[in-house]
């Protein structure tokens, strides 16, 4: 009986043991599948946001666009003379109405006035066949009352998607008006000019440029599941753009569907004895160490791999391209404007930006390539091809241009470039980290060249940078150990020829060597973070060296990296204050460039410096972009004319002329103008009858040491007051 007893307990223990084991299964099971099944639909709802954010930005970008084109067009100091006149009607057919056939940015043109009578109507570059008015839903009327309403400071146009008889239109209306923003006419006169695009035509290139399968235009009421409504100015939908969900979770949930059932047995069974447990946690402890290498080959932010992925792969790479005999590529890559996009609108966006860069590439770049971030801002692309040099330079002008697009971040519109360089292991031969070597030093190449290029590295790159470290080195040291020096070209006043100030300039002479240009090291100490040292001390040099010379003010060129620092006018304000200088003797020289890169710091800086009463003026005037905009809005106290806009005035009409535009303007903005580089009577009687304030040049002086000027100044004031006249110096 106790026997009996004995193996039925057995059996319940057996049987519970089992039941316990398949119930364990079937939660595990259950909840494996229900994981898969959430994770299968997460992945699809991402695709779809995805897609859906794509798809609006896309829309607004094809807004932006044709609001883009309207204001070249309206914004027109010709159009605002030729829509107002009574023969302008030619030039508006010409250049308004002609220019919508077989046009990508507008296909139909109107020209009103603020009635909204109709002056001028054309579609596809034909006059209007039939009532224009009618061909366009009432709504956009809205548009010309926005740009009537439009406050001071605000542009005058309005824009939206507006419903038309031949489908649904981007469209915009902005006043006729010169560039500046100006007009000259009363209200009740004013025209206005309308651009419309028809989205229609365009949704097939919208889904090949934003990479969106399928892409389609549909009805309001459409009942579509994926899709980014259209909206006119009164709130009604126009219509829809849809697209068929990729469901990438389905397909990859259908693929592993029966390996998830397969594991789920195994699970079952391995749960069954200590023997299959000790295997599963084995197996758990090896699944987490290559979690654990792929994470750390793996950028967290792109989801690119990262330096120690890119080397890692161009290992194999290597290996493989010695079996068959290929080259290993590598295509490095800097972003353009990355950092000052970061400083303008936050790290946020940065990242933002890195995201849309990363999955940018991936598009590009062939399906056996490897693609890395092995920086904040830098991505390097590997591949293995015969003769790679080919497939390198198409995929770099492919790269280019896809940045010739701006970036869509939110709300905002931001433009970047790239600069590349190019290096290639032949056969293998090279190792991955020589072959990186080389492709970022074309990459520094590309930038040292004007940025937005590609270059292939060549053996004389090494021997330039070789060049610069060396002499890098030694412009360190004659830093530290002051053999730099610093002179004084003199500069005079246009009402008496006499010398009212100096420009300081560094000169660099070695001690039994010959000395070297300011044209050569000065850029290598911009490369180089030398720069503010350097820039500091010419700086003081001149400060301690003004004190002798009271009656005179002095100027210093200073460099972008010295105004990007926000401490600058603090140091200024130091050396000054040390030297006992007044600030209003100082000017501070400086060049476009930096202005043009990002407007918005250099405005800051410049006002942190004319705070503290320091003057600035605007050197090399006429060498650049030499922009009026920028003369009105950093509001510069002196403008240096570049002595390539004086060589040939006294030769040339076409020369004198631009230099008496150029100073006319200057007297406008009420800007003081010195010019540089006059080197012969001829040209200094020009430019005093053009109304330079000041002259500055070899005909007056040669840049020379403190005690030469001295000694100079010296002799102007104990000569005896003279009427002005030109001598030679």
């Amino acid at each position: 009986m106790r026997w009996g007893v004995s193996r039925i307990s057995r059996r319940t223990a057996i049987l519970s043991v089992l039941l316990s084991v398949l119930i364990v299964v079937m939660v595990a099971g259950g909840t494996i599948v229900t994981a898969v099944g959430e994770v299968s639909r997460h992945a699809n709802q991402l695709d779809d946001d995805r897609s859906r954010q794509t798809t609006a930005g896309a829309l607004k970008t094809f807004l932006y666009q044709l609001g883009a084109t309207l204001n070249d067009y309206a914004a027109w100091d010709d159009a605002a003379a030729n829509a107002y006149s009574k023969d302008g009607m030619e030039w508006m057919i010409s250049n308004f109405g002609d220019m919508s056939v077989n046009s990508t940015l507008f296909d139909v043109v109107l020209v009103v006035d603020g009635e909204r009578n109709v002056v001028l109507a054309y579609r596809d570059g034909k006059p209007f066949a039939g009532d224009p008015k009618a061909f366009f839903d009432p709504a956009v009327w809205r548009l010309l009352d926005v740009a009537k309403s439009a406050k001071a400071g605000v542009p005058p146009e309005g824009r939206g998607f507006i419903k038309t008889a031949k489908g649904i239109a981007a469209t915009g209306v902005a006043l006729i008006r010169m560039k500046s923003g100006e007009i000259d006419q009363p209200p009740e006169n004013r025209r206005y000019l309308l651009f419309a695009r028809h989205l229609d035509e365009h949704v097939k290139a919208l889904g090949n440029t934003y990479v969106i399968k399928n892409l389609h235009l549909g009805a309001p009421n459409e009942n579509l599941k994926n899709y980014v409504a259209i909206w006119d100015p009164e709130g009604r939908v126009l219509g829809k753009l849809g697209w068929p969900s990729r469901a990438p979770g389905d397909l990859s949930y259908s693929e592993i569907r029966s390996k998830v059932i397969f594991a789920i047995g195994l699970f079952g069974f391995l749960l069954a004895t200590i023997f299959a447990i000790g295997l599963m946690e084995m197996k758990r402890l090896r699944s987490d160490e290559e979690a654990a290498r792929r994470l750390a080959l793996t950028d967290r932010l792109s989801g690119l791999l990262n330096r120690a992925g890119l080397f890692k792969a161009l290992e194999t790479m290597i290996d493989a391209a010695k079996d068959a005999k290929s080259d290993v590529a590598m295509i490095y890559l800097d972003l353009d404007g990355f950092k000052e996009v970061n400083d303008a609108y936050g790290h946020g966006c940065g990242d933002d930006l890195i995201r849309s860069v990363s999955a940018g590439f991936q598009c590009l770049i062939p399906h056996d390539a490897v693609l890395a971030r092995v920086g904040g801002d830098e991505f390097a692309i590997a591949f293995v091809r015969k003769n790679s040099d080919a497939t390198a330079q198409g995929l770099a002008e492919t790269i280019l241009a896809f940045f010739d697009e701006p970036f869509t971040i939110g709300e905002r519109l931001v433009t970047v470039g790239t600069s590349i360089g190019i290096a290639s292991s032949q056969i293998g031969t090279l190792n991955g980290e020589e072959v990186v070597r080389r492709a970022d030093i074309a990459m520094y190449k590309a930038k040292e060249s004007g940025r937005g290029r590609f270059f292939f590295y060549d053996a004389s790159m090494d021997t330039d940078r070789e060049t610069i470290l060396a002499l890098e080195s030694q412009l360190r040291r004659a830093i530290d150990d002051d053999q730099l020096s610093v002179v004084f070209q003199p500069v005079v006043s246009g009402g008496n020829l006499e010398i009212t100030g100096v420009e300081s300039l560094v000169r660099w002479n070695r001690p039994g060597r010959s000395s070297v240009s300011p044209d050569v090291f000065i850029p290598v100490a911009e490369k180089t973070g030398l720069i503010e040292p350097l820039g500091m001390f010419v700086l003081k040099s001149a400060c301690r060296r003004a004190k002798e010379w009271p009656d005179l003010s002095f100027a210093v060129n200073i460099s972008p990296v010295q105004l990007r620092n926000p401490s600058f006018a603090a140091q200024v304000a130091e050396i000054l204050s040390g030297a006992g200088i007044e600030p209003e003797r100082l000017t501070l020289e400086l060049t476009e460039g930096y202005l043009i890169q990002n407007p918005q710091r250099a405005r800051q800086s410049i006002e942190r410096l004319k705070a503290l009463g320091v003057k600035i003026a605007l050197d090399d005037f006429g060498s650049g972009f030499s922009s009026i905009g920028y003369l009105r809005q950093f509001g510069f106290d002196r403008l240096k004319i570049d002595r390539s806009m004086i060589s040939g005035i006294d030769e040339t009409d076409a020369a004198r002329s631009l230099l008496e535009a150029t100073t006319a303007l200057a007297r406008s903005l009420g800007i003081p103008v010195t010019a540089e580089g006059v080197e012969r009577e001829s040209q200094a009687h020009v430019l005093l009858d053009c109304g330079c304030d000041e002259l500055q040049g070899y005909l007056f002086g040669k840049p020379m040491p403190a005690a030469e000027l001295t000694s100079l100044l010296r002799e102007q004031r104990q000569s005896p007051r003279r009427e002005p006249a030109l001598k030679s110096a």
